[in-house]
């Protein structure tokens, strides 16, 4: 995934980076108390770093993994820090993976 550079972020933004809607991470805030972002004076939703990588392992547990709400709600509980490095290492194969395929197709033109 890509590199974060802001402090905030909002809602959409958030929805974006990990592709799922904003009705789906208004959810998840509601089901996961890790995930609270801050909120404004007119209740818009800002999300730090922190949160958006609390989301990206919610993600994996739920999208990827395919547990359901409350397995993942006992991953979070008792084994982030596991889930967090799978995680990780889930985004640096997937970006060298990227990185390998747009050489490719650098290459093939070439011929």
């Amino acid at each position: 995934m890509e590199e974060l550079d802001k402090k905030y972020y909002k809602i959409k933004d958030v929805a974006e980076l990990l592709g799922v809607t904003a009705s789906t991470l208004r959810y998840w805030e509601q089901e996961f108390p890790e995930c609270k972002p801050r909120r404004s004076a007119t209740n818009i939703r800002y999300y730090k770093a922190q949160d958006i990588e609390t989301l990206k392992i919610i993600h994996y547990l739920l999208k990827v993994r395919g547990l359901k709400i409350e397995a993942a709600k006992e991953q979070l509980k008792s084994n982030r820090s596991n889930v967090s490095n799978r995680v990780k290492i889930i985004d640096s194969l997937t970006e060298t993976r990227d990185k390998l395929e747009e050489m490719l197709k650098a290459l093939n033109k070439r011929k």
